[in-house]
């Protein structure tokens, strides 16, 4: 029996279907959407094989040499900086016995050497080296190339697609770059990382971004005070793969330095990439995200924060209390995420009803998912 012909994947992709209607129902995804096994094959293929995902900010990636390593849906991805300035985004899978050339994570070098027999590439992935394979008279060193990747640079966000034909996503943000024109986002470094480990199906996290309702519960005491779970979030689809909405804040901010308008001062300014990337603009502060998944039922959270280099350089005491800040938060949708996914492999769970606070973005989120996942279905189905 084919994974398509499963009778638990067709009821789940059924109810996927509904999100697709004019008047979509306003329920969470079956339970089983973050359970399945066959589910979660059909998204490696039809989603992260396919899909644009943040994964870097170019101050990362600054110098010759550094790199960024990560797994997306079980492929790992390295992204360069090559001696003439180029970014590479590659398959670090040596050609010669599979052992990877690194691990996930990020860090400098002048080239990829595999530890199994000594294969040597290059930072745009060129064979350099192979030991003792002259007397192999079918194998052609200046052949040998780590498969390449789809990369995309904008406004110092650095973008990888596994299909090295995919779409331009260039175009898809430039269709929301008027909400961030008084952001100085190309001008802007990063003054913090992370990389974190969640134990949560990837669309939970994703659900849990196209909302703020969730703030009333989870971050009663670090967000609820500025960005009240009760406010009504307006968004704005572009396209099946950006979307943009805005936070209400309590109170307006007051920027040091970024001249923002009415609207920038008194809301938070979200992007969502479907599928798993984000970042968010409040005052004078950029924060991204991605959610990139290494399992049905894990994420590795990366991301970062940003800030004008005028404000890089201030009180070592205020950015440790701002990284804790953001620290915690990150720990209360950890924590509350993960009891989520425990609860989704009860067999009393079911879909729920979506409060109006969370549908715009949540059943935004649910019909790109359905867009990506049925698209590519047999004619009949």
């Amino acid at each position: 029996m084919s994974v398509l012909a499963t009778p638990r994947l067709g009821e789940v992709l059924a109810d996927l279907r509904g999100y697709l209607d004019d008047e979509p129902p306003a329920l969470s995804l079956p339970p089983t959407a973050y359970t399945s096994p066959e589910l979660w094959e059909l998204e490696r293929e039809r989603i992260f094989g396919r899909s644009w995902l943040l994964v870097a900010h170019v101050d990362q990636l600054a110098e010759t040499g550094d790199y960024v390593a990560v797994s997306v849906a079980g492929e790992s991805v390295v992204v360069t900086r090559a001696g003439n300035g180029a970014l590479h985004a590659m398959s670090p899978i040596c050609r010669h016995r599979l052992m990877p050339l690194v691990e996930p994570g990020a860090g400098r070098t002048d080239s990829f050497t595999c530890q199994y027999h000594l294969w040597k590439y290059g930072l745009d992935g060129r064979l350099r080296g192979a030991p003792y394979m002259a007397g192999n008279t079918e194998f052609e060193k200046k052949e040998c190339r780590l498969p390449q990747f789809a990369l995309a640079e904008w406004n110092g966000f650095v973008w990888i697609n596994l299909d090295a034909n995919a779409e331009p996503i260039g175009d898809h943000l430039e269709l929301t770059a008027h909400h961030f024109a008084n952001y100085r986002l190309s001008e802007m470094v990063q003054v913090d990382s992370w990389r974190l480990e969640w134990r949560a199906n990837w669309k939970l996290v994703m659900e849990n971004g196209h909302e703020n309702y969730h703030v009333i519960g989870l971050h009663r005491e670090t967000l609820e005070p500025y960005m009240p779970g009760g406010g009504d979030l307006h968004v704005e689809q572009y396209s099946p793969w950006v979307l943009h909405a805005r936070i209400p804040f309590a109170v307006p901010v007051r920027p040091e330095v970024l001249a923002l308008n009415e609207i920038q001062r008194a809301n938070g300014m979200l992007l969502l990439a479907f599928p798993a990337s984000a970042f968010i603009a409040v005052g004078d502060q950029v924060v991204w995200f991605s959610f990139l998944p290494t399992a049905i039922d894990r994420v590795e959270v990366v991301g970062g924060a940003l800030t004008l280099p005028e404000l890089a350089t201030g009180s070592a005491a205020v950015q440790r209390t701002q990284q804790a800040v953001t620290a915690m938060i990150n720990d209360e949708d950890r924590l509350g995420l993960e009891a989520v996914q425990r609860g989704a492999a009860s067999r009393f769970a079911q879909r729920g009803h979506l409060s109006p606070k969370e549908q715009p973005g949540v059943l935004a989120f649910y019909r790109n998912l359905a867009h990506a996942l049925l698209r590519a279905e047999p004619t009949g189905r």
